[in-house]
């Protein structure tokens, strides 16, 4: 006899990682999974429909979700038959870039209201029905930026790193009920979410920046990052790849890197604990030696180091 299909739910389903997940796990072949795919905007549902196909209103419903609401969370966990979630991705996050002095506090503020609090609140509403039947499985989309931090994504990197405490935490008493977490830690991800952001840094302002930090943010950053999106970029498809073989994992791991072509860079922590080699390094290769930066990005993309890293740490 068939295994009964598992509730799966997400949040930030309009575009990117979410949609994509949404569908596949809505089209598998076997019916393993009933989807709730959830978005704060319905208005930007259109794309998903879209995508969903034949398969919408079958094994994948579309539901309203701010995570940034006690209200919404309890309202759409009520529209779930029998209210219970077998698997839960945190998908929803907003990202924020730019010399920290030209930053609002409530922009920051906005950024640990969704990518930590949202998280956490999501968390929080489906943990007390796992632990009832002792079993459930939390997937959280974090980033490499929450293992290391990135120059001028000072609190984006912050709001990662508190994610990846609090759930690294919360991993160990949850293991006793049977509950696994998943932590998936993407490189640069070419979104529509990305292409937005950095357009619109491109042309703010940021009030308050001193013009020699502003010129590095500028001239020196932004290329920079553009370049490292196009060599080690990957697709929403690659990371959803990552993501739906946790899900199916018997034994899913605590963390799981995603980007091959990303690790020679997370390597340099990994060689010094301290942090003092990957701080020099970046900044020499940021503001002293930018040629050198662009052309090892480039080597980078070619994939010639791809056979000397592997992206699956092992697991006890």
């Amino acid at each position: 006899m068939a295994a009964a299909p598992r509730t799966v739910l997400i949040s930030g389903c309009s575009s990117g990682i979410g949609l994509e997940l949404a569908v596949q796990l809505a089209r598998d072949p076997r019916q393993r999974y009933k989807v709730v795919a959830t978005m704060r905007d319905l208005g930007k549902k259109g794309p998903l429909e879209a995508a969903a196909g034949e398969v919408l209103g079958q094994t994948l419903t579309v539901a309203q979700l701010d995570v940034c609401s006690d209200e919404s969370v309890a309202q759409c966990l009520s529209s779930i038959q029998g209210g219970e979630v077998d698997v839960l991705v945190n998908n929803a996050g907003v990202g924020l870039v730019g010399p920290l002095e030209g930053i609002s506090t409530a922009a920051m503020q906005n950024v640990f209201d969704t990518n930590f609090f949202g998280t956490v609140r999501l968390v929080k509403a489906v943990l007390p029905a796992m632990k009832r039947r002792r079993q459930g499985h939390i997937v959280v989309v974090s980033s490499v930026m929450g293992l290391q931090g990135v120059v001028f994504n000072d609190i984006y990197a912050a709001s990662k790193f508190a994610l990846e405490g609090f759930f690294e935490s919360l991993a160990i008493q949850l293991l006793q009920f049977n509950i696994f977490i998943s932590l998936v830690e993407p490189g640069p991800v070419i979104t529509e979410f990305e292409g937005k952001l950095l357009a619109q840094v491109s042309a703010a302002e940021f009030p308050g920046t001193d013009p020699e930090t502003l010129c590095y943010f500028r001239d020196l950053y932004l290329p920079a990052s553009r370049d490292l999106f196009r060599s080690v970029g990957q697709s929403p498809q690659a990371v959803v790849q990552a993501i739906v073989k946790v899900i199916n994992s018997s034994r899913p791991p605590l963390r799981r890197q995603t980007n091959v072509r990303y690790s020679p860079l997370t390597m340099l922590k990994a060689v010094d604990p301290s942090g003092r080699l990957y701080v020099l390094s970046s900044h020499r290769l940021l503001f002293r030696w930018p040629r050198l930066l662009n052309l090892g990005l480039r080597c980078l993309a070619c994939g010639c180091l791809r056979s000397q890293v592997s992206p699956d740490p092992p697991h006890p």
